[in-house]
């Protein structure tokens, strides 16, 4: 067997173990990079939603501000708040009275990108994202103008 017969196949090998390995390899990179950041800017939303609501002279003024703040959140991290998917919830008496507290709750889930629909019969690839966060309503506050 001559050397010439060898010739040239090393930059085709070459080629299809970087197809082979290296795409599936980014898309992984990719999606775990969309992942986390959707994870962060979930727990920042949660936390900055309560900060706003808590300090808020009234519950209607809290419920627009912390929207504000968690969609605020998201763009820091160049996402987008989905719509009705950040709860409030007053616990432990009235909204905003002293000794209460409030729980920021957000629920949505995450399209992975470039996977078509028809890889699962229809419905997106998504990734559930979810955080919860308690916050107490300080014990020296005055009373809420509403409620």
């Amino acid at each position: 067997m001559s050397r010439r017969d060898d010739r040239g196949s090393a930059v085709l090998e070459f080629l299809a173990v970087v197809v082979a390995l290296l795409v599936p390899i980014t898309y992984v990179v990719t999606c775990v990079a969309a992942v986390e950041s959707a994870a962060y800017a979930t727990s920042q939303a949660v936390r900055e939603a309560g900060r706003a609501f808590v300090t808020a002279g009234g519950a209607s003024q809290g419920r627009v501000r912390a929207l504000a703040a968690a969609r605020l959140a998201f763009v820091d991290h160049g996402l987008e708040l989905p719509p009705g998917a950040l709860r409030v919830q007053c616990v432990d008496g009235p909204c905003l009275t002293p000794g209460s507290a409030v729980v920021v709750a957000l629920d949505w889930s995450l399209p992975l990108p470039w996977l078509p629909a028809s890889i699962s019969d229809g419905a997106p690839v998504a990734v559930p994202v979810r955080a919860t966060h308690r916050l107490p309503v300080d014990d020296f506050r005055a009373d809420p103008d509403d409620s």
